[in-house]
């Protein structure tokens, strides 16, 4: 039995999918499936851009991953001793496998793709990483040593995602959007990108910069603070570079202390000179 599209969401879509009856149905594990490889092939996400630029959750295709987690028991997996191949874990949820002909490049040493994640051809991932379910990672990205890419995050082509970059995820509630990180962005060394956060194409992370749906970016070059809003989340502008600073508290006894709060700062918009720095080399991949 296959499902189009169409069936997929509608099944997906029901609203006792969680609760027992239909998550308990003999063909729940088949439909599962179908809906794992739509995932896999990129056919399904779960975010989608609007005409306007606005990203927005895709409840059902949330509810399709967390069906797995409802349906799944606590196997082994991997090799039978002990070791770092060795996994106890849901069985709908286990290590991706890739062959020759997905086009990506997955460098040994201990990283791993869980089954449910989307990777382009042309993405390079370096050990050891991890890209989480409902993921999706777009042409010509790379995934560098230590980096996190969580669960539903949407990553756009030719990214650099640099050493211990996280990526934060989100499964629940279902209609919450996933961190957002749009094509040609640098997201550099020891950054945290979380809270569906959107940063838009072509800007450049610092190393170290933090970003949450409670933090302030302070635009030098705009002369504005962007924030999240009750309806919408933080954004960071198209081609915008941003590095930690700090600002100093104002009042209080903090003040009188000299006390700064850490907060990322946009210093300038990109230009050639840090297309320069930024530049990909072709060859790594």
């Amino acid at each position: 039995m296959a499902f189009t599209l169409s069936e997929l969401e509608a099944r997906l879509s029901h609203p006792d999918l969680l609760d027992g009856g239909v998550a308990l149905q003999h063909d729940a594990q088949l439909l599962f499936e179908h809906f794992l490889v739509k995932l896999e092939a990129g056919e399904l996400r779960a975010a989608q851009r609007d005409a306007d630029g606005t990203w927005r959750a895709v409840p059902w295709v949330k509810r399709g991953i967390l069906l797995g987690f409802r349906l799944g028991r606590i196997v082994e997996m991997g090799a039978e001793n002990a070791g770092l191949n060795h996994f106890l874990d849901k069985h709908t949820y286990p290590v991706r496998e890739f062959r020759l002909e997905h086009g990506i490049r997955l460098v040994p040493g201990g990283s791993a793709v869980r089954r449910g994640a989307y990777l382009a051809p042309g993405v390079v991932c370096m050990p050891p990483m991890y890209v989480n379910v409902g993921a999706y990672v777009g042409a010509g990205t790379m995934i560098d040593s230590h980096a996190l890419v969580g669960s539903c995050a949407q990553i756009g082509a030719r990214v650099h995602l640099s050493a211990a970059a996280q990526i934060g995820g989100v499964l629940e509630p279902i209609n919450a959007s996933p961190v957002i990180v749009e094509d040609d962005v640098v997201v550099g060394g020891n950054c945290g990108v979380y809270e569906g956060t959107v940063v838009r194409e072509r800007a450049v992370l610092g190393a170290g910069v933090i970003l949450t749906r409670g933090t302030p970016v302070y635009d030098l070059v705009q002369e504005t603070v962007h924030r999240a809003t009750a309806d919408a989340p933080l954004e960071i502008p198209a081609g915008a570079v941003v590095v930690p600073g700090a600002r100093r508290v104002s009042h209080g006894w903090g003040a009188e202390q000299g006390i700064a709060l850490q907060t990322p700062v946009i210093v300038k918009y990109r230009d050639e000179k840090t297309d320069a720095a930024t530049a990909l080399e072709a060859w790594l991949r």
